[in-house]
């Protein structure tokens, strides 16, 4: 891949981040993980399970209408045999969210029974809404709510406080700010997040990045960028190579002829985040030795 310097980001609310979570964790019943279903393992904060415990955990394949359908079919698999619940949504549209409560509900079989020899049957879920930024943890929230409870920005970071929103059938949700964890020690792996926007662009040289991102496409999925950028099957060299020739081809020039190498950076990151090059998944479970 490309060269460029190591992504490193953890601003400072991240540390009061955590600090929140572990102090939270005793209001909740469980956990919800969400991941973008483009990046499973590298938008899997490694830290949650630590900061979690013991914790019944759901997780969520989120934007899993913007990812490669036959690799989610494959990752729900792994994340099952590693025994873990999950299922796939898409925050935006809604689309998955169905099966919401009832995947809640079959994890929590036992507290709930707990709850009704009790005489407590009609007891809120609390449930605390955790991942990294930008993977759309407000969108999803305000989807279960039916209206906009807690803000959205495609901005990483953005949520900065704790809220609590009740939902449909009893169940409360607490909402975090998305955290990161203190050090990206895995290049590939920060590469993936700030592909995906779960990193400030601003701190990023987003020309390497996007030559990065152009030549792991190229490998991955020479057709999609066939198709929307004319760069052939068989193209050879650099990212920077493959994305000046996308400059060109999409007629991004400068004064004298130059190829807008910028221009076609960023066009590349949008494009790609907006999943206008078709559905695309960046990892493959049986190429990860990780486990959840």
């Amino acid at each position: 891949m490309e060269d460029m310097k190591d992504i490193q980001w953890f601003p400072g609310h991240m540390a009061k981040t955590r600090r929140m979570i572990t102090k939270s964790l005793s209001l909740v019943d469980a956990v919800a993980e969400l991941l973008d279903a483009r990046v499973p393992l590298s938008s899997r904060n490694p830290e949650l399970g630590r900061m979690t415990g013991r914790k019944p955990r759901l997780v969520i394949l989120n934007k899993a209408d913007m990812a490669d359908p036959n690799l989610t079919a494959q990752w729900l698999q792994y994340f099952r045999k590693q025994g873990a619940a999950v299922i796939t949504a898409d925050s935006k549209s809604g689309k998955g969210l169905k099966q919401f409560e009832p995947a809640l509900r079959t994890l929590l079989q036992p507290q709930l029974a707990a709850y009704a020899a009790k005489g407590m049957k009609g007891r809120p879920i609390r449930v605390m809404i955790l991942g990294i930024p930008n993977v759309g943890k407000s969108s999803l929230i305000n989807r279960l709510a039916g209206g906009k409870r807690a803000k959205a920005e495609d901005r990483a970071g953005v949520t900065r406080t704790q809220q609590w929103i009740r939902v449909a059938n009893g169940v409360e949700l607490l909402d975090t700010p998305g955290v990161l964890w203190p050090k990206l020690d895995d290049q590939e792996v920060a590469c993936r997040l700030a592909f995906t926007g779960a990193i400030r662009d601003s701190i990023l040289d987003q020309e390497a990045l996007a030559a990065k991102l152009l030549r792991l496409l190229h490998e991955e999925y020479p057709q999609a960028l066939l198709e929307r950028y004319k760069i052939p099957l068989d193209a050879e060299g650099s990212g920077f190579d493959l994305l000046e020739m996308m400059a060109r081809n999409r007629s991004m020039l400068l004064s004298g002829g130059v190829a807008n190498i910028e221009r076609a950076a960023i066009t590349l990151l949008d494009e790609f985040r907006a999943a206008k090059l078709g559905r695309i998944t960046l990892e493959r479970p049986y190429a990860e030795e990780a486990t959840p």
